[in-house]
């Protein structure tokens, strides 16, 4: 993860940890219950009844507030907390292996053990974002119940009609001093695809290039989102997994090269965009959104 913007998630984490709360207290899925996605004939149905984004096509990534979608827009990232682009592939934005911001109680005082600890017992902290926990994803139990914590998230982006889910900061193992391994991030990111596919939504890995075609054969992701792989040129170690089902957004403040001639390049997947790195909301002073 390297932006995301706190306050829009904060604004809806009562509503988060409620749900939490009650998957805890549920089983692992709905009997039978799917969500459907939103038909149309430019996007790509799996095998496993999963629609996939129409890569190629401009996307649009709004995790910092909501606003109306530009006309030739296809697809549209926005939060967990938000309601779906109409009419465009929606993707849902979960936070799935750190506490969201204000979400302290649902972790820190009710599930303590699943929040990871130094030898002093202390949480630890993603060292980028200081209101976030890391969560110990290092046993099959935690990992379980992790997973139903946050599917409830999950739940309720294909409750509201999302077509696919990003699963943020998979990489917490490399922040973990040593505690995680990517083995046990891998596992709970399988358990985050089941939920997905049982609601009849695709599921991205965000970042991580150097997992390989781990992300797809162990973990089941279908897609990949990625912050700056041109910059850091790392966008061709997510095509060799994902072909052309990879979106990657390049942010405005340290882009080494002017956009056109990224848009201008063979090194970036299809569906490339240049956002403003605090991803604010259109008309505000800083906002900046252009595509290939």
């Amino acid at each position: 993860m390297q932006a995301r913007i706190s306050t829009a998630l904060a604004a809806g984490a009562a509503t988060v940890a409620i749900l939490g709360l009650l998957a805890a207290c549920t089983t692992d899925a709905r009997d039978g219950e799917q969500t459907s996605p939103t038909p149309s004939d430019s996007w790509t149905v799996t095998e496993d009844d999963v629609t996939l984004p129409p890569f190629g096509e401009p996307a649009d990534y709004q995790l910092g507030g909501s606003y109306d979608v530009d006309s030739d827009v296809k697809i549209v990232t926005r939060d967990s907390t938000s309601e779906p682009a109409e009419g465009v592939y929606s993707i849902c934005y979960v936070n799935g292996f750190q506490s969201q911001p204000g979400d302290d109680e649902r972790w820190v005082v009710d599930n303590p053990d699943l929040v990871l600890r130094d030898d002093d017992g202390a949480a630890i902290i993603d060292p980028n974002w200081p209101d976030e926990f890391i969560l110990d994803t290092s046993t099959p139990e935690k990992r379980q119940r992790i997973s139903r914590m946050i599917g409830a998230s999950i739940e309720a982006c294909a409750d509201s009609g999302f077509d696919a889910v990003e699963i943020d900061n998979l990489d917490t193992y490399s922040r973990s001093e040593g505690r995680l391994s990517i083995d046990d991030n891998l596992a709970l990111a399988k358990l985050f695809a089941e939920r997905a596919h049982g609601h009849a939504m695709a599921i991205g890995q965000k970042n991580s290039a150097e997992l390989g075609d781990r992300g797809r054969s162990a973990a089941n992701f279908d897609f990949a989102v990625t912050e700056e792989c041109f910059r850091f040129e790392e966008c061709g170690a997510y095509e060799d997994v994902y072909g052309d089902a990879v979106i990657d957004i390049e942010y405005t403040d340290d882009l080494p090269v002017p956009f056109d001639e990224v848009c201008a390049s063979d090194d970036r997947p299809a569906t490339t965009i240049l956002r403003d790195r605090d991803l604010v909301e259109k008309g505000e002073p800083d906002y900046v959104f252009e595509h290939c």
